[in-house]
């Protein structure tokens, strides 16, 4: 077998087994490539499965440190690539009886997550109940308006809210079913605010068919993550709101403002569908500098 035919193989094993994303596949298709490439300059040949087994750790920090000299790549892309390239020796270890030797001991480039950057309670509501003004018509303006209220009351990725079909519509008093990362699945409330502004935005569209994408785009096919951005880019513009202001924002405002008012970290991880309670551990370092800059503020001696 050879290193591509084995990066298809790991490939199709992501997509029918663990139903990985197609944002996902090609982020990690596109890591291999590289890997790959790297290893047939590196070792004077395409790689096959006995050449990968006999890579050892100085290997792939050749990998890396070329990424980074040659093509100034960051810290945060040498560790995705690194974790792609994990996942591949690991399938085959698992499939195919390679001896991952390569990655004994070995560490990645260490990357430090920036804390989230979440809107304040009223530019979150500025937000949601205002962004539809840049639309040129009522239909659009109601579109914007329930989009966004969703991603502020329910915390959802943009991903997932524009993947809902209108019989998905969020509804008052009943969860609302949300398929995440790796089709992960997680029921969250839904507010009175929400199910209003998506009542109003559907009655405006004369009561699609229940199998329609719930948010469409002004030609009728389901609305582009892209333009809902640039709605409120330019929206953002227009009211002076901070370059933080982005649908994702949203999402971060939820958290936050549920930690803040007493929220505890692992409902906030389940209604989040955080794998990991440590991504929402985050959000705990926001709520700390906020009681900083209160103390300073506020504090007789701060200055």
């Amino acid at each position: 077998m050879t290193g591509p035919e084995a990066r298809q193989a790991w490939l199709d094993w992501l997509a029918h087994e663990r139903r990985a994303s197609p944002h996902t596949l090609a982020a990690y298709g596109a890591d291999l490539s590289d890997f790959l490439g790297f290893l047939t300059r590196h070792l004077g040949g395409e790689p096959d499965l006995a050449a990968l087994g006999s890579l050892r750790p100085a290997d792939l920090r050749a990998f890396l440190a070329e990424r980074a000299t040659r093509d100034g790549v960051g810290n945060a892309t040498r560790a995705r690539q690194l974790a792609a390239v994990r996942g591949f020796f690991r399938f085959l270890a698992r499939h195919h009886g390679l001896v991952p030797l390569a990655l004994a001991g070995l560490r990645g480039p260490k990357v430090v997550q920036p804390a989230p950057r979440p809107l304040t309670a009223e530019q979150a509501r500025e937000v949601a109940d205002a962004t539809g003004s840049v639309e040129n018509t009522p239909l659009l303006a109601a579109r914007d308006k329930a989009l966004f209220t969703l991603l502020y009351g329910c915390g959802l990725r943009i991903s997932e809210a524009l993947a809902l079909d209108v019989r998905n519509a969020p509804r008052a008093g009943t969860g609302l079913r949300v398929v995440g990362k790796g089709s992960k699945e997680r029921v969250v409330p839904v507010l009175p605010a929400v199910a209003s502004a998506i009542g109003t935005y559907l009655a405006l569209r004369g009561h699609p068919a229940p199998e329609s994408p719930l948010f469409l785009g002004a030609r009728g096919e389901r609305l582009n993550p892209a333009v809902a951005q640039k709605a409120l880019r330019d929206y953002r513009r227009l009211a002076g709101l901070p370059e933080s202001a982005t649908p994702h924002a949203l999402r971060h405002s939820f958290a936050t403002h549920l930690l803040g008012a007493g929220g505890d970290l692992r409902s906030i991880q389940e209604l989040l569908g955080h794998a990991s309670l440590s991504t929402t551990q985050r959000y705990t370092s926001v709520d700390a500098v906020k009681l900083l800059e209160t103390w300073q503020k506020a504090h007789p001696r701060a200055g």
